[in-house]
């Protein structure tokens, strides 16, 4: 039974929860924790590591997609503090993601010849431009098809950003949370870097709904979820886990009670 969500996107960033409704949804999902992890910044209404609203707990965190040799790659900080150093990332990065924003909603438009409904402000990410297909062009009727014809990877209309060093992300996270951890392993190409890039940091994320709706590739080659779950025993490290939801479903995975209290512990030494 899932009791924490420790991957949940907010209206801050990409997603289509505010957090004022987060209790009530998270409730009704019948969770006890949740971790806003927004995209490349933290939560301006969130002023402490840990919260608790109306009976839920909600861990302060931040997704951070990060540069390595073998590719891109996201880390979670959980139980965030607000450091001069991680405050200047997460500027900088903000200022690319609005630059990156603008140049895909405008090759969108040129692609698609129509206007869609989106501004390239802060927080903007594909999501939000994919909602906006979806809402103004007939062609397309959910965001996986959007994704997959126009801004995945290879898509016409796909723009690169610029991400920080893995090592700059490690030593900034490190300083500002209480626990850092790698994001959905299988969801890279190759994970076995992505995996031996986790021995340095606190956590991985074992659970994760690699069947979404959101382009996802899923659990392919030759590891699986249950071979995460036993490189985390084997290298001592947190187990975490969240539904990446970006919109208002939250609990499709996560820890469970036990998995939690282990977490939870690691946030008390704050």
């Amino acid at each position: 039974m899932v009791v924490a969500d420790l991957h949940v996107h907010t209206t801050n960033s990409d997603g289509t929860l505010p957090l004022e409704d987060l209790p009530g949804v998270a409730r009704r999902a019948g969770l006890d924790a949740v971790a806003v992890t927004d995209h490349d910044q933290l939560h301006p209404d969130l002023d402490r590591p840990v919260t608790d609203r109306d009976g839920l707990s909600i861990v302060h965190g931040i997704e951070l997609r990060v540069e390595t040799a073998f590719g891109r790659v996201d880390l979670l900080g959980y139980g965030a503090r607000r450091t001069g150093a991680l405050t200047d990332l997460v500027e900088r990065v903000q200022h690319d993601r609005i630059e990156r924003g603008r140049a895909i909603v405008e090759a969108v438009e040129s692609y698609l010849g129509h206007e869609i409904p989106v501004e390239a402000e802060r927080g903007i990410g594909r999501p939000d431009v994919a909602r906006a297909v979806v809402e103004s062009d007939p062609d397309y009727d959910d965001v996986g098809s959007v994704f997959g014809d126009l801004i995945g990877g290879d898509g016409p209309c796909y723009v690169r950003r610029r991400v920080p060093s893995v090592e700059e992300g490690r030593d900034v996270l490190g300083e500002a949370c209480a626990v850092v951890g790698l994001a959905h392993p299988l969801r890279y190409p190759d994970p076995e870097p992505a995996l031996d890039l986790a021995t340095e940091l606190d956590a991985v994320e074992v659970h994760y709904p690699y069947d979404g709706d959101r382009g996802h590739t899923g659990a392919s080659g030759p590891r699986t979820v249950e071979d995460v779950a036993a490189f985390a025993d084997e290298h001592d490290l947190l187990v975490t886990g969240g539904s990446d939801a970006h919109e208002r479903e939250l609990g499709v995975a996560g820890l469970s009670s036990a998995e939690y209290e282990r977490f939870a512990a690691e946030l008390d030494e704050l």
